[in-house]
């Protein structure tokens, strides 16, 4: 048990210094490539993803503490694409609410504008190089941090704790954007909580993920607002 939280707390701390470092490149240097297609990032995400089982394994515990299993799967992908398409269709009003209230300086589409898909090819290979982007967080924060640390402290506690921090992984957003992914944190905690299964959070985290891009792709008048004001390029 020692061993895993170590590791889990590790591997945290790995990803926290990954995403700060790769905002960092990204303030200074436009990719003229896709950020999330890039071979060596995805290998790095699957390398991690086999990380967290080998954790989850190695801790003793039952895998339904992980939210390895499903009570009923039809209710599970049912919650998880109600949940996934109601807070996609919430999230784009309040950002452009938040953006004509507070200033472009609250939020930042760097990470969008790094991982937009900007072709039919890249439209095909994005939503799948999503998947394991998306599955690596909800395995390390859902199934490992919440499921596998739920041994040590209440869940409500935990679902706080990791929410803000999974939150404050979102820096390079700006303000709403941690905002809005402590938020999001949270709400696929209680997901998992409830479902007692990892199912459900991961879709709704793809589904919310992927219409972000749709609706970034379809309209693109905040993201040109936001270039405009802080002298950035799309």
């Amino acid at each position: 048990m020692p061993f895993f939280v170590l590791g889990t707390l590790l591997l945290l701390a790995f990803l926290a210094w990954a995403t700060w470092r790769t905002a960092q490149v990204l303030r200074q240097v436009t990719p003229d490539f896709n950020l999330l297609l890039f071979p060596a990032e995805n290998l790095m995400r699957l390398g991690m993803i086999v990380v967290c089982v080998l954790l989850a394994r190695l801790s003793g515990q039952a895998y339904s503490q992980f939210g390895w299993q499903s009570l009923d799967l039809s209710r599970d992908l049912l919650a998880g694409c109600f949940v996934g398409i109601v807070v996609a269709l919430i999230v784009p009003p309040l950002t452009r609410w938040a953006v004509a209230r507070f200033g472009a300086a609250i939020y930042s589409p760097i990470v969008v504008t790094s991982i937009l898909p900007r072709d039919r090819r890249e439209w095909f290979f994005v939503p799948l190089a999503l998947v394991p982007a998306v599955f690596l967080e909800e395995l390390l924060f859902r199934s490992l941090l919440l499921g596998g640390f739920g041994s040590f402290a209440p869940p409500i506690l935990l679902a706080l704790v990791w929410s803000i921090l999974f939150g404050a992984m979102h820096l390079p957003q700006g303000t709403l954007g941690i905002v809005v992914a402590a938020a999001l944190g949270l709400l696929l905690s209680f997901l998992f909580l409830a479902t007692q299964s990892l199912i459900a959070p991961t879709l709704a985290h793809y589904i919310i993920n992927l219409l972000q891009l749709v609706w970034a792709s379809r309209d693109k008048s905040l993201l040109e607002r936001w270039s405009a004001d802080t002298g950035s390029h799309l």
